[in-house]
């Protein structure tokens, strides 16, 4: 039988949003690639509207600028027409590192201003969903003075980053029935659940009278202090006891009618009136129920809730700019003097996972401009062990791998592989022998990319496929990082763009004379808590990878050939030098294996195997409880309304006790 030819893969469109013509000479080389996903994909995967494509008019953007520039030279050098920062990046001197809403003015600027393009050294896309697709209120210029709004708190505080903070829950208030929480600033703007997979259409906006004003640093979201939280508990108050249900009907959050919700747990784990440890019990143990007197229980507390889009998107697309958000929030309601302790129990699967995200090295930034004695960031290592999200393989010269890449029906979220090739020392040139060939689940092929190239299958039109494999990437500094998007399998609109469902092999091959270490991740693509997206996480397929459930069968065995490896699966937000990420332990295991299943281990039993990329991070800085026991999974903590106790597990539960921990020991 004569073997098919392949299929030619097609140009990628000219974006309407930001008027790149992605098909041109080295359009994509340092560009982020889900930027050029998108304009292909005309924002379809990012629902801003009903339908299946929208145009939004700005896009949030996180970036990052060249050495000795900051963020006044960016706005010396930019217009607020097409380009908008929030005040609160003036507050830090020095930072290199910023977020903004930009126009299509500002993408053509990029290309005609040489002053411009030597001051930015590259941007990521956040995710366009609803409010964040329209201009700051008051944004910063060359002009703008420090904000004087609010009082900055100075000593000992604890800052929360999460989803669905219970803002009035008994566990986050004082001894006098005074709020903890002196500043809480919610990123969303609209009311109702709304974003990716929703299937909704925009509700109305939040009312600034009940949700509180928009914090002028920021220019978006609604921010209440703790008085304003006290007034609105006093209106629901009868007879010495708050409504929490009418409480939140009024203040608009609508996600707290979950009796569990993430951030509340989370933030009674770093600051509420119980230690985990004392609410467990093993065989020789009962419960201690004995409250907490340490310093966190009592501590002020600054909480940011994040956008709504961050938790119905797993795969991380509005994290970089919402998180670097956060932190920025936090630190302009603090004091410079004031030691603040941050948790944010969030993150992704995919990334280059050595600390060169943009999000990644802000944090870093933003350390080493506090001071370490002034601000620490601790996040959770990750849940993703077991998942098969993550291969490792040396390409030798003349070798290939190739990967079976499971994808699955009824997915109505998009689906993304990246390839992670490459280190510092590798010349740029031998990434140029490197091929990339795609299979589509029933054996048709797809030309061979290779490194400078990308497009979409099977038209510019109507793609399902779009593969990126830039020389460099704006996702790290590092190599390369070629991007694989898939559309969703799934959709309740008949009008919707589908994959095909089933397992796409994506070969990789070396051609040149130089070794080059390949490091693939599949982005998270669960459902969160509290959601109903209709995610189905896609994974790795290989007969050699152990899923027979011994002993053995829960961590890599080094002379397995597999590519398929547990080690090396982390947070992609918890890589960064500065920051500390923490796994997750059992607190009554047996002595076989103390670690959480899902949990990165420490030491990595996989250290020896195979060569990592540079400052790849396969192990967390440590560990804290997150399981009971090897038959009762979790930890317990406060639900939505006081007095309750519900149980999560997950090494966003074990990262908040490190938080606590730490504020503890703050002279």
């Amino acid at each position: 039988m004569r073997r098919q030819a392949p299929m030619p893969w097609a140009d990628l469109p000219r974006g309407e949003v930001t008027g790149i013509d992605w098909s041109a000479t080295g359009a994509i080389s340092g560009a982020d690639p889900y930027l050029a996903w998108a304009e292909a994909d005309r924002f379809a995967g990012y629902r801003l509207g009903e339908g299946a494509a929208a145009k939004p008019q700005w896009l949030p953007i996180a970036i990052e600028l060249h050495q000795d520039y900051g963020v006044q030279d960016l706005l010396l050098a930019s217009d607020v027409k097409w380009l908008q920062v929030s005040k609160a990046y003036l507050q830090v001197h020095g930072l290199r590192f910023c977020t903004a809403r930009a126009a299509k003015g500002f993408f053509k600027a990029l290309r005609k201003r040489p002053a411009l393009s030597a001051i930015i050294r590259r941007f990521e896309l956040g995710l366009p969903v609803e409010e964040h697709t329209g201009p700051l209120k008051d944004p910063a210029t060359p002009h703008s003075t420090p904000d004087t709004e609010r009082p900055a708190l100075d000593g000992k505080v604890l800052g929360i980053i999460d989803g669905g903070l219970a803002l009035a829950n008994a566990a986050f208030l004082r001894t006098d029935g005074l709020p903890r929480i002196r500043y809480f600033w919610r990123q969303d703007e609209f009311d109702g659940p709304h974003g990716p997979g929703m299937g909704r259409s925009l509700r109305a906006r939040l009312d600034p009278v009940r949700s509180g004003p928009t914090p002028s640093v920021m220019g978006y979201g609604h921010e209440l202090t703790a008085k304003a939280i006290r007034d609105a508990m006093d209106r629901f108050t009868i007879n010495g006891a708050v409504d929490e249900d009418d409480l939140y009907d009024y203040l608009q959050f609508w996600d707290l009618k979950h009796p569990v919700s993430h951030g509340t747990h989370v933030a009674s784990l770093a600051s509420g009136p119980w230690l985990a440890t004392a609410r467990m019990s093993s065989a020789g143990h009962t419960p201690d129920m004995t409250p907490a007197d340490d310093a966190a229980s009592q501590a002020p507390l600054i909480a940011v809730q994040l956008d709504w889009s961050n938790v119905v998107d797993t795969s991380g697309g509005a994290m970089n700019v919402s998180i670097l958000d956060a932190l920025i929030y936090i630190l302009n309601r603090t004091a410079p003097s004031a030691q603040v302790v941050v948790n944010i129990s969030w993150g992704t699967l995919a990334g280059p996972h050595d600390g060169t995200s943009v999000l990644e090295a802000a944090i870093e930034q933003l350390i080493a401009l506090r001071g370490p004695e002034h601000l620490q960031v601790f996040v959770p290592a990750g849940n993703g062990y077991q998942d098969r999200t993550h291969a490792n393989k040396t390409l030798t010269p003349g070798e290939s791998v190739e990967l079976s890449w499971h994808v699955q029906p009824d997915d109505r979220t998009q689906s993304f592989l990246e390839l992670w090739l490459g280190d510092p020392d590798l010349p740029e040139k031998a990434l140029q022998d490197v091929r990339i060939e795609v299979t589509l689940p029933g054996g048709r092929a797809l030309e061979a990319l290779t490194t400078g190239n990308a497009g979409c299958w099977p038209s510019s039109q109507s793609p399902q496929l779009a593969l990126v494999f830039p020389h460099r990437t704006a996702l790290g500094r590092y190599g390369s990082c070629a991007l694989l998007a898939l559309c969703p399998t799934a959709s309740h609109n008949p009008a919707d763009r589908l994959a095909p469902a089933g397992t796409w092999r994506v070969k990789i091959s070396n051609y040149g004379v130089h070794p080059v270490v390949l490091d693939a991740y599949i982005e998270r693509d669960d459902v969160a808590l509290g959601t109903h997206t209709g995610a189905r996480q896609s994974y790795f397929y290989g007969k050699c990878y152990d899923t027979s459930g011994s002993i053995e069968s829960f961590v890599d065995d080094p002379d397995n050939p597999t590519a398929i490896r547990r080690s090396g699966t982390f947070n992609s937000i918890g890589t960064g030098q500065a920051t500390l990420s923490v796994g997750g332990v059992r607190f009554a295991s047996s002595a076989f294996d103390p670690a959480a299943r899902y949990s990165p281990r420490l030491p990595d039993p996989d250290a020896t195997r195979l060569p990592q990329r540079y400052r790849v991070a396969k192990v967390p800085d440590a560990l804290a409880v997150s399981d009971e026991s090897t038959a009762l999974w979790g930890v317990l903590g406060a639900g939505s309304r006081s007095g309750s106790a519900v149980r999560l597990f997950g090494t966003s539960c074990a990262s908040p006790q490190l938080a606590r921990a730490r504020f503890d020991r703050l002279e």
